[in-house]
């Protein structure tokens, strides 16, 4: 539970709350993916806006997360656009914004696809997800550099071959702060979300180098991981956002995390023999 808020929207508000008197911001994740049929993602375009809804009523200072296969991605592209529209119209009238995480490689042209066609058609309150593990990642922040894009920028988790994703962690490492410097350099807005110490460092170094004023970067970590380093952060002036996953798909998610990402198993586990 320390990684996730719990199975009700209820449980997420808590959390936020909590973010919020410690001057962090947080983006909520409505778990779950990979929808099979059209009542299910329209269930899950509910829910998203169930978010929006509540962030507005209860005044928290949060964002949502979605992802694309949720809400029919995999199943009518047009049915997924047509979704992500009404919830980018809501969140809009709400003056909030949405950002669509990214997923396996298989849906990665697809969801920048969509996120340009979403630009497009006049929504700039909407962001995407670049991993940097990925061998292609430099070219798309070309493209994105150009639409001044809002980026959050991660190293990757899904299992990917070597022949599309680079695999050793200093490689990783330098293309993230590669990517970094790009989006920076580029005054997009980004968002760095690690919770590597060195990328943090390599990211103080450019923040430092570049000066991008406060509202042109932020922060970002999971729920329950590297609180000290999260703190820290804060504390150093940065602008800082949680992500705050909740919802009843929690065992699946969680079992993905530990099987595509072993650092945050980790976490986990020194959380459990050490108590902290």
């Amino acid at each position: 539970m320390r990684y996730i808020a719990g199975e009700d929207i209820s449980d997420a508000v808590r959390l936020v709350r909590e973010m919020n008197s410690r001057e962090m911001t947080s983006t909520i994740d409505v778990l779950g993916e990979n929808v099979s049929t059209k009542d299910e993602a329209i269930e899950s375009t509910r829910a998203a806006k169930e978010v929006l809804d509540v962030i507005d009523k209860e005044k928290l200072n949060a964002n949502l997360s979605i992802k694309l296969t949720q809400v029919g991605l995999t199943i009518d592209q047009n049915f997924c656009f047509d979704n992500v529209k009404e919830i980018l119209e809501l969140a809009r009238s709400r003056g909030n914004f949405v950002r669509i995480d990214m997923e396996d490689s298989a849906t990665t042209t697809a969801t920048l696809k969509l996120y340009e066609k979403l630009r497009e058609a006049g929504f700039e309150n909407t962001g995407v997800v670049i991993q940097a593990y990925m061998r292609r990642s430099e070219e798309d922040v070309r493209r994105l550099i150009e639409m001044k894009a809002s980026v959050r920028l991660v190293k990757g988790i899904y299992v990917e071959p070597e022949a599309i994703a680079f695999k050793r962690k200093e490689e990783i490492r330098r293309n993230f702060t590669k990517l970094l410097g790009m989006l920076l350099e580029g005054k997009c807005r980004v968002a760095i979300a690690t919770h590597d110490d060195v990328l943090i460092r390599e990211a103080y170094g450019l923040i430092s180098k570049l000066a991008p004023v406060k509202s042109e970067y932020e922060f970002q970590v999971l729920l329950g991981v590297r609180s000290d380093l999260r703190d820290k952060i804060v504390a150093d002036g940065h602008r800082m956002r949680v992500y705050v996953p909740f919802g009843r798909h929690w065992h699946a998610y969680s079992i993905r995390r530990f099987q595509e990402n072993p650092e945050v198993a980790g976490y986990v586990l020194k959380s459990i023999l050490t108590g902290r």
